[in-house]
């Protein structure tokens, strides 16, 4: 059991009889209705609280857009009665006059002006320098009252003089025949001019707002300052802004320029193309449901702990006589009773006490079987002079003969996990995954390694495992293994391979051997194109030696220059005579041109061995051919031919010379 399980029981030891897991279930059972109930208390509740607040909007957003209504309408009101009585007169002073009399009218304005059928402004009050005089007629406000004939709200701009956010109100002056003489507009500011009075005083929490634009899509009135006289959000951004653009009044819920999700209502101020909108962030609406389910919640969690103890005396209480099965079943472990006995109702303990009773009756049936079987296995285990070893189902060893001990040399206290240090390096990982491959599929465990005993001394084992299945269900029981020693037997064979493929005189790779590494080279070259060269030669004024001097200083000549080749390359390459005063050389991983260079050096080098025989100096040289492997090559003979023919061809040159015969797609050439 892992550590931080075990101290999990230890400090909560409770939860770990039945009775701790039935209460600790209890309790979890009502956490979950309670959070069911909460859950679905949550979406009727935001259900309702949407569609309450989306009331409450729409009553606002109407509210409003009426007060703003009546604003502009008062503000058309007052402008007609200038109009009516300033009549069809362009006299600006009497004009001027006029507007300063009825200065109670002009309460409603930052400022009014005067313009004729043509544009120009021919009064204004308060009295602003070089306003007199000015042209209006490609003004917005002043084509489209001239146009509609019709009280105009203008697009908002910025004043020239003040420098502040504002709208002209306009009226059409009109004369006894109905014709258009000009307008009078009156400036209200955006800011201070009183018609967003009402808005300013909207309270929707913190977050909730009010806001107004043209129909054209620029803001009038906003909370944030800096927003008013710019666009509102695009089309895809909110849509329902968009509908109420072009009209349409009522309530939606989207997203706002910050990104929340809101609540929104529109509503129209049709004398001036306006829109007012109300918005209230979602998670604000919900703020008071939030609050309610929070309270709610910890009501039913102390509810629920408080609740616990009562719940655990109930439990105790039908427990009883489990409590006391369990006492029964102890004292039948230990060997005080023979059988249990419960005074109880409960049926089912009553089915568990006759089942344990015939349980047991069986198990000291087969205890004494087993008993008689262990003390026959031991004694053969004991007396057979074959290792042998036992393990559990997970691996684990539980037996070990005299004389696997001996064999190993151990004691019966080594695990698995300190055998595995003794086993040699290189064979100890494939003995891990071969074990644990047979321990998760029950298959065989079949493997020779080397081990390595206390006393330093390696062995080569053998070692076979099979698993102990019982014939009814197939279940594991466990493991038994057998062990031998096989050192000498893979001493044998050792020396049988190294002296199948290796020359006797020489020590170097016969003909076999080198024919075997050369074909392994040529499939590892098909495989992954790493190409690899070939030298092949013999020596030159070598019969005079054997003629001259006998077969022993030819043969001393022979391991001379074994010896040198062998200096002279790597050791991953490999050199072999194949026989007489023949010699390859497998050059692994090597470009032609660097098998040219070593060839070099091979003649070179061997051209300063000699031998002394009666006071005469015998010395050879080598007619070295090279290739490499190729392409179109179909198997390692054709490089042998290669390599063969430019051999022949540095004898025929005169000899002591290196070949090089390079391999082409086509044919074969010596160069």
């Amino acid at each position: 059991m892992p550590l931080v399980q075990r101290l999990k029981f230890k400090r909560f030891p409770r939860f770990h009889s039945l009775k701790g897991r039935l209460l600790l279930g209890l309790a979890f059972t009502w956490l979950l209705v309670v959070t069911l109930v909460l859950g679905m208390a949550w979406q009727a509740g935001k259900a309702m609280v949407q569609e309450t607040n989306m009331v409450h909007l729409r009553y606002e957003a109407t509210l409003l857009a009426d007060e703003v209504t009546q604003q502009i309408e008062s503000r058309f009101q007052a402008l007609n009665y200038l109009s009516a009585i300033i009549g069809n007169r362009d006299d600006t002073e009497w004009l001027n006059a006029q507007l300063r009399v009825n200065d109670a009218l002009i309460a409603w304005f930052e400022g009014v002006i005067v313009a004729d059928s043509s544009g120009r402004i021919i009064a204004d009050w308060p009295a602003v320098s070089g306003r007199i005089g000015l042209e209006s007629e490609e003004r917005e406000y002043f084509r489209m009252v001239r146009g509609t004939r019709q009280p105009y709200v203008s697009e908002p701009f910025i004043g020239r003089a003040s420098g502040i956010q504002m709208v002209l109100v306009s009226v059409p002056r009109l004369n006894a025949e109905g014709e258009f003489i000009g307008l009078i507009g009156g400036i209200v500011s955006l800011n201070s001019g009183g018609l967003f009075d009402r808005l300013s005083k909207v309270r929707l929490g913190e977050k909730g707002y009010a806001g107004v634009a043209t129909a054209s899509g620029k803001i009038l009135y906003h909370p944030n300052k800096s927003l008013i006289n710019s666009f509102v959000p695009s089309a895809s951004f909110n849509p329902w802004l968009d509908l109420a653009l072009d009209g349409w009044e009522g309530d939606s819920l989207g997203v706002l320029e910050d990104g929340q999700m809101a609540l929104q209502s529109y509503a129209q101020v049709w004398p001036a193309s306006w829109i007012v909108g109300i918005y209230l962030p979602v998670d604000q609406a919900q703020i008071p449901l939030s609050e309610f389910i929070y309270r709610l919640w910890w009501t039913w969690l102390v509810l629920v702990i408080l609740m616990m103890p009562l719940m655990g005396w109930v439990l105790a209480r039908v427990l009883t006589p489990l409590k006391h099965l369990e006492v029964q079943i102890g004292e039948v472990g230990v060997g005080e009773r023979e059988q249990v006995a419960l005074a109880t109702s409960m049926e089912e303990l009553q089915q568990v006490a006759s089942t344990f009773n015939r349980v047991e009756s069986e198990r000291q049936q087969l205890v004494e079987h087993l008993q008689e079987r262990q003390a026959f296995l031991d004694s053969v285990l004991n007396a057979t002079p074959q290792g042998m070893f036992i393990t559990n189902c997970d691996g684990a060893i539980t037996y070990m003969n005299p004389a696997l001990l001996e064999m190993l040399g151990i004691d019966s206290a080594f695990q698995v996990e300190e055998l595995l240090q003794h086993i040699h390096s290189e064979d100890r990982a494939g003995a891990k995954d071969m074990w644990r491959h047979s321990l998760k599929n029950g298959s065989d465990f079949v493997r020779q390694l080397r081990f390595k005993r206390s006393d330093s001394e390696t062995y080569w084992l053998d070692f076979h495992a099979r698993a102990v299945v019982l014939k009814l269900g197939g279940q594991a029981l466990g493991w038994v293994g057998v062990v031998k020693n096989i050192t000498e037997r893979r001493e044998r064979e050792a020396i049988q391979r190294w002296e199948a493929e290796h020359d006797p005189l020489t020590g170097l790779l016969n003909r076999r051997g080198f024919e075997r590494r050369l074909e392994e080279a040529f499939a590892e070259f098909k495989k992954t194109n790493t190409s690899s060269a070939l030298l092949l030669f013999d020596l030159d004024h070598f019969k005079p030696i054997n003629d001259q001097g006998g077969h022993a200083l030819g043969d001393e000549m022979l391991r001379r220059v074994a010896q040198v080749v062998v200096l002279k390359v790597r050791r991953s390459d490999h050199v072999a005579r194949q026989g007489g005063d023949e010699f390859g050389v497998l050059l692994s991983k090597c470009t032609l041109s660097q098998a040219e260079k070593i060839a070099d050096t091979l003649r070179r080098a061997v051209s300063a061995v000699s031998v002394i025989h009666e006071g005469k100096e015998y010395r050879v040289t080598m007619s070295i051919g090279v290739t490499t492997f190729n392409e179109s090559d179909t198997n390692e003979a054709d490089v042998l031919v290669r390599a063969d023919l430019a051999s022949y061809e540095a004898k025929n040159l005169g000899r002591d010379s290196v070949v090089v015969n390079v391999p082409t797609n086509d044919h074969n050439s010596a160069g």
